[in-house]
């Protein structure tokens, strides 16, 4: 009896990181992907002054991306693997699409330098609410309101133009996502163990995994960046 229950923890614990594997592996997929979409778009001045030439075609594909997050996130179990990867793959391509002004509004080192810190950041973090015993269940909730009161705050200061409440702004944020980038992790870990257990697809787990691991590390990134970013 007591063998085959550590048969199962093995199995459980094979399967965890197996899962684990792809959730790193497609966001890490994700960002190869939005950087080069990035890259290409930029080196379309035909498409680089249909986008960012229009607001109306920027914000729109603001809030395809939106939406792209809330069907992934809330039709995971509806939709087949196959649907879910591929959605996910046109959000990495339309928010690498959305992110290119950076490459026009900061220099190539910083945006570079600041990668490499937001990965060693994300990194450490990922690690720590992989491995904690500690439920951070209660820190997460603070968290999200947290971040909520950071969006309210930027849309206010759209209007104030204030230096000071950006520089607070973007603290915060890298505070908060420092935090999330733990508190995902833990999340998608539990609902591996609870998909392991009942026999769900991994290939979907993986990919909202990912999905919110990439939005993570994204966010820390441009938080960080307007820190310590330097401007052409």
């Amino acid at each position: 009896m007591n063998y085959t229950i550590l048969e199962e923890e093995k199995t459980s614990t094979s399967g965890l990181t197996k899962l684990m594997g792809r959730v790193y592996g497609w966001m890490g997929a994700a960002l190869l992907i939005s950087a080069v979409s990035s890259l290409l778009f930029l080196s379309s001045e035909t498409a680089t002054q249909l986008i960012l030439g229009s607001r109306f075609g920027f914000y729109g594909l603001i809030i395809l991306e939106f939406l792209l997050v809330i069907g992934i996130s809330g039709a995971i179990n509806r939709i087949n693997s196959g649907t879910a990867t591929a959605l996910f793959i046109l959000y990495a391509i339309l928010n690498g699409i959305t992110l290119s002004p950076i490459l026009l509004i900061y220099t190539g080192a910083s945006v570079a330098a600041t990668f490499f810190i937001t990965a060693a950041t994300f990194g450490v973090m990922s690690i720590a609410g992989y491995v904690t015993k500690k439920d951070l269940s209660t820190m997460g909730s603070y968290l999200i309101m947290g971040l909520i009161g950071v969006i309210i705050a930027s849309v206010v200061n759209m209007f104030l133009h204030s230096e000071t409440i950006d520089y607070i702004i973007s603290y915060l944020g890298v505070f908060i996502f420092i935090g999330l980038t733990a508190y995902d992790t833990q999340k998608i870990k539990t609902l591996g163990q609870e998909a392991i257990n009942n026999g769900a697809s991994m290939q979907k787990i993986a990919i909202l995994g990912a999905l919110t691991l990439y939005l993570d590390f994204v966010n820390l990134f441009l938080y960080l960046l307007r820190l310590f970013g330097r401007r052409k």
